[in-house]
């Protein structure tokens, strides 16, 4: 709606009585009333060019090498691909950095939370947060939450379950102690009591020689077993446990690093955006090929 003649006056008047004030009579604003400088003249605390890091202008990432499947794609974590590389992407790009501002370092796994200086802004590479590492280094709040999978041999009963009641009657092994098996005893539920193996290679080769139906580990766990350990065999499902603190992988930082609470800020919103999920969606369950049970 055009502005009116009577609405046009007040301004001249209101723009009027503004110039023509004394100095010390200035009008009050928010942040003149708390003696804070105005917002634009402070810098963000997690602007890019605020952030402290390894290579000024650079953020640099350590990830171990090999970069396996499904957690990076060709073992190259640049290319931002696979779950860790599209998580490590999403959060540079929400710190404002393009890919050309990101480096990668190669950092083998039990170093990367080993004591002392880091050569890295943070590390990605399916590192559990315990209360024993965060002794060494710091780390950001949890970016995946690790379910339980069915891993099963490919001709066996257990292959072609689709939901989780369709393993009640299944014969499942898994190590003794574990959050697997309170899972299996609480989600799952099976008709008869599972075989508690004391070794996780116990349970492999009850697996390979079908003493079992199939076995209950973590998700990274099955993904290594079905590729490398068990020849014809299947990641049937995942499925999330319902009882405890779920083991959550985080991105990893030298002890006292500013940045956390910044990267923090950014899977914050990657979080509440949606996105988070969506990476997780797309690289551990449809492109790994290990579907949501229920």
């Amino acid at each position: 709606m055009p502005r009116t003649p009577l609405l046009l006056a007040a301004g001249v008047l209101a723009l009027a009585a503004v110039a023509c004030a004394p100095e010390d009579q200035q009008p009050t604003t928010a942040a003149t009333a708390t003696g804070a400088a105005p917002a634009s003249s402070a810098a963000a605390p997690c602007a890019k060019d605020q952030l402290k890091l390894i290579t000024p202008g650079k953020l640099t990432i350590g990830t171990d090498k090999p970069a396996y499947e499904p957690w990076f794609k060709d073992d190259d974590p640049a290319n931002g691909q696979g779950f860790e590389g599209a998580v490590a992407a999403a959060v540079a790009t929400t710190l404002g950095f393009t890919p050309a501002e990101v480096a990668w370092e190669v950092v083998p796994f039990d170093s990367s939370f080993a004591p002392g200086p880091k050569k890295f802004d943070f590390d990605i590479n399916q590192v559990s947060i315990t209360p024993e590492r965060a002794k060494a280094v710091d780390f950001s709040d949890g970016y995946y939450a690790v379910k339980q999978a069915v891993v099963a041999l490919e001709d066996s009963q257990a292959a072609g379950a689709t939901t989780l009641a369709a393993l009640k009657s299944v014969k499942i092994g898994v190590q003794v102690g574990t959050t697997s098996l309170q899972a299996v005893q609480d989600v799952i539920k099976p008709e008869a009591d599972p075989s508690v193996f004391n070794q996780q290679i116990d349970v492999v080769n009850a697996l390979k020689n079908k003493q079992i139906d199939a076995i209950v580990v973590d998700l990274p766990t099955a993904f290594y077993i079905s590729a490398a350990q068990v020849d014809n065999s299947k990641i049937v499902g995942q499925f999330a446990a319902t009882s405890g603190a779920p083991e959550e992988f985080g991105l990893l930082f030298e002890k006292g690093n500013p940045l956390v609470s910044c990267v923090n800020q950014a899977l914050g919103t990657l979080k509440s955006s949606g996105e988070l999920a969506k990476i997780e969606a797309q690289w551990l369950t449809s492109t790994a090929g290990a579907p949501e049970l229920s």
